[in-house]
């Protein structure tokens, strides 16, 4: 059962929660707390981590450096320096021994000890032997796994089934991985067929190249475009900088001003805008003139611009800053809640 979803509120520099219709759940009574996911948040306490479900009640049996998102029913926790797991209940049924840990993907997680890669199961017992110098997560079968430098993709029972010829590579993600050759990537097919040459950067701060709506970002030359996950280059890199499409359409910057375009490259929504963010539930905040506003697909406003900042609708509501001061409101532009 997914939770209902709870929205982060801000009364007297304190921070909680309130649910969908304004209601407070959780008082505000923290400095520093991350939204939910999964049913839980995290909560910064002399500068470790701890649960927080949506209850309200504080997992404390243990302060970590860090807490990753729960996957699979159990979460990674930092202790000190080592990795471990937390499950639902806040108990570490997995102990921090780990150098390196992540998310558990199809019963498994790639972790690594003194500079060996392999898989642990979610009793952290070995499920793979330690025998990699670094490993991924599984998707549909298939995980990325390096050996002497070079990454290929491995089966469930450890043995290669694309070669590792590759400088590095990602999970994959649908019917295609990212391939890396000297700095540039490509993409492969779960047969290991090259679709698309390596050939597009990394984006300045990119660490994963990911599909939303069948296309990912390509960087090159400074220039943004866009791949589509068959290996097309769908809109080649012309942009100034561009963000992921969502709903249909993609913020791209022109010239400083910030528009939208369709997935054929098209200019959906003219560059106009100081700055802007992607659609959610048919709306995107935009800024013009110095204030934010929310757009129509058409471009035109469905809510004038009148706020300090504006967030993307998550849930049916988005927050904004009036004078200062948090508000949520409706598509429709009515107030849920305001800060006092």
């Amino acid at each position: 059962m997914t939770p209902s979803p709870l929205f982060k509120i801000r009364r007297r520099g304190f921070l909680g929660f309130m649910n969908a219709t304004g209601e407070v759940v959780i008082e505000p009574q923290y400095l520093e707390v991350t939204d939910f996911h999964g049913g839980f948040a995290r909560v910064r306490l002399n500068d470790r981590w701890v649960l927080l479900d949506t209850l309200g009640r504080l997992y404390v049996k243990r302060l970590y450096r860090a807490i990753g998102l729960f996957s699979e029913g159990l979460a990674r926790a930092q202790v000190v320096r080592f990795w471990g797991f937390v499950d639902e209940r806040g108990d570490e049924v997995i102990p921090a021994r780990f150098d390196v840990a992540d998310d558990f993907s199809e019963g498994l997680a790639a972790v690594q000890i003194e500079g060996r890669a392999g898989y642990i199961d979610q009793q952290g017992r070995a499920a793979l032997p330690f025998q990699y110098t670094a490993t991924g997560a599984f998707r549909q079968g298939l995980a990325p796994a390096a050996v002497e430098g070079k990454c290929g993709f491995i089966a469930a029972d450890g043995g290669f089934v694309i070669a590792p010829r590759w400088d590095g590579c990602q999970p994959f993600d649908g019917p295609v991985a990212v391939a890396v050759k000297e700095g540039r990537w490509g993409l492969i097919d779960r047969q290991g067929a090259v679709i698309l040459i390596p050939q597009f950067e990394f984006a300045p701060r990119q660490r994963l190249v990911q599909f939303h709506e069948g296309m990912a970002l390509a960087f090159l030359q400074g220039k943004y475009g866009f791949v589509a996950q068959d290996g097309r280059v769908a809109i080649a890199p012309m942009f100034e900088w561009a963000n992921d499409f969502s709903e249909g359409l993609a913020l791209v910057e022109i010239n400083g001003a910030c528009g939208y375009i369709d997935p054929e490259g098209r200019l959906a929504i003219l560059p106009k805008f100081e700055r802007a963010g992607p659609f959610k539930r048919g709306l995107a905040p935009a800024q013009s003139n110095g204030r934010w506003g929310y757009l129509r697909p058409d471009g035109s406003w469905a809510i004038a611009p009148a706020f300090d900042t504006a967030l993307p609708f998550e849930h049916g509501l988005a927050r904004v800053v009036v004078s200062g001061r948090w508000r949520y409101i409706t598509p429709e532009d009515e107030v849920v809640w305001q800060e006092n």
